[in-house]
């Protein structure tokens, strides 16, 4: 099994067990997540609890909760939304910090290819959420989330560059 790390902290934020599809050159990886639930599952064993003289609610503790897969597997923490100014900044500051970990060829690579990305980033900043890892470093990669029209599970994105591969 294959982990993507965060370069800048080491935070596990995905594996190969979800799969990606490349945008903007490999920049970034579009993911699809899911709503799973999690917890107390109701197993109908073909008894009948009236009949039986049992109660409906006979000592049944439901803590089922419903969870997006990628966010629980990985410890996502969410965070406030970046208005326009914010999420420059913080792409600006992002682009510095990955170039300097990335070798020359995948440097290049990143440096041209991130405009676009970022101005689709853009696009839909209103409709994004913004997930880190487990650590909650400021200066690590941000996960961002949003639907897709018509869409009940999330689609995610990651920057590819700032991922390192780590075999399990």
């Amino acid at each position: 099994m294959l982990v993507y790390q965060d370069i800048l902290t080491g935070d596990e934020l995905l594996s190969d067990s979800f799969p990606y599809k490349e945008l903007f050159e490999g920049v970034l990886w579009e993911v699809e997540g899911k709503w799973v639930v999690q917890g107390a599952v109701s197993v109908d064993i073909g008894a009948n609890p009236s009949a039986e003289g049992g109660d409906e609610d006979e000592g049944v503790d439901d803590q089922a909760v419903k969870v997006v897969d990628i966010v629980d597997t990985f410890r996502l923490q969410e965070q406030p939304a970046f208005d326009k100014k914010q999420f420059v900044a913080w792409v600006k500051k992002y682009i510095k910090n990955i170039t300097e970990k990335l070798e020359p060829e995948r440097a290049e690579v990143f440096k041209k290819n991130i405009e676009p990305a970022t101005k689709f980033l853009l696009s839909k900043l209103s409709d994004l959420q913004f997930f880190v890892g487990e650590s909650m470093h400021d200066d690590g990669s941000v996960v961002l989330a949003y639907y897709k029209e018509g869409a009940t599970d999330p689609t995610f994105l990651y920057f590819a560059h700032g991922l390192k591969e780590i075999k399990c």
